[in-house]
């Protein structure tokens, strides 16, 4: 039971990346012609890197900040999140493009100690990922597009999770060769996504074997997939993890198959199924666990988590296999909406159980 009531001032770099959250989400309806709290051209203008470079990169670089234990890693959470609060203000663009870019490089940098510390693949393909957050953060600040970059930013969120869940996975691994194997996949992506935007015709095909390799092998080696069985929050977490893994087919596919997609619905469902489908249940997955390592707060597994769980999965079908595929646009509109109010449905529920902890911890 954790006794220490004090909340570690590394806690209020949370901050800034629920603003860029929320910033997201307002944006998301602004893109969906609904009625925002916000209407602002702006932050529709810059949805995209908000959420990834600025959300989960904040979220992810003050975890990594968190374990590699040095002070200076925490520049890598602060510029990020920083970066984020002025592109949603009318600062000058670039000035929160260069923080962002900072950010990710001082991300880097983070995995250096974790690096001498333990001398691990997981490392790798996590800073791997960092790379790619890096490039992207510098193309954009550059003028690329951001339908170019969107291999970049998978590619990040992607690599870091999976280099996550390796750590956990070699209970399922032991006497195979699956640590080379993501080896391989982590710099087959790496190699995919730079030649995706220099040889899109061959950099995409790449990319996409590589992604549905990937799928692969967290089917195969990932514990989610005997934890499934068991109950409470072992259970949740599994549900959360294969459910985002299903997702990640619909980008593999389609990058394999088709090549690159930039506009339009099937651009729409790429985005959405790797950064509603596969990140945010990454996110409900881990945050019972991360959270209390990072904020010094209990965060309780309960059952109503699963309601935001099943919620945002239903959606997101709705959104793309009858509003992107079939052309039908109230289902676009309705499934985004209840993608929204599941990510904050989920907001309410952990915090209702970190409040329901911290009373139960005082008594």
């Amino acid at each position: 039971m954790m006794t220490d009531r004090r909340i570690p001032p590394r806690a209020l770099l949370l901050a800034p990346g629920g603003f860029a959250l929320l910033a997201g989400l307002d944006a998301a309806l602004v893109l969906l012609g609904l009625p925002a709290p916000v209407d602002a051209t702006r932050l529709s203008a810059v949805h995209g890197i908000l959420l990834v470079l600025g959300f989960v990169g904040t979220v992810v670089a003050l975890e990594r900040a968190v374990a590699a234990q040095r002070w200076w890693a925490y520049l890598s959470p602060i510029s990020l999140g920083a970066g984020a609060v002025l592109l949603a203000t009318t600062a000058p663009r670039w000035l929160g493009g260069a923080l962002l870019l900072a950010g990710s490089a001082m991300l880097v940098v983070v995995y250096v100690p974790l690096w001498r510390r333990s001398a691990d693949v997981a490392v790798v393909v996590q800073a791997a990922g960092a790379v790619l957050a890096t490039g992207a953060a510098l193309l954009w600040l550059r003028g690329v597009p951001v339908p170019d970059l969107l291999p970049w930013l998978c590619g990040f969120v992607i690599l870091t999770i999976v280099g996550e869940r390796l750590e956990l996975a070699r209970v399922a691994m032991l006497g195979t060769r699956a640590e080379a194997l993501l080896t391989v996949i982590a710099v087959t992506m790496v190699a995919g996504t730079v030649a995706a935007l220099l040889w899109p015709a061959v950099g995409y095909p790449l990319l996409g074997a590589a992604l549905l390799t990937t799928v692969g092998w967290l089917g195969r080696f990932d514990v989610a997939r005997h934890t499934v069985r068991a109950t409470g929050l072992t259970r949740y977490m599994a549900v959360c993890l294969l459910a985002g893994y299903v997702w990640l087919l619909v980008p593999a596919l389609a990058w394999l198959l088709v090549g690159p997609v930039r506009s339009g619905p099937g651009y729409d469902a790429l985005v959405h199924a790797v950064m509603l489908g596969f990140v945010l249940s990454m996110i409900m997955a881990h945050a019972p666990v991360i959270l209390p390592a990072v904020v010094r707060r209990p965060l309780p597994y309960i059952w109503p988590m699963y309601a935001p769980v099943v919620l945002l999965h239903l959606s997101l079908l709705l959104r793309l296999a009858v509003g992107d595929a079939r052309g039908v646009h109230w289902a676009v509109q309705v499934g985004g909406v209840l993608n929204i109010v599941a990510v904050l449905g989920f907001i309410a529920v952990a915090g209702y159980s970190a409040t329901r902890a911290s009373r139960r911890v005082s008594a």
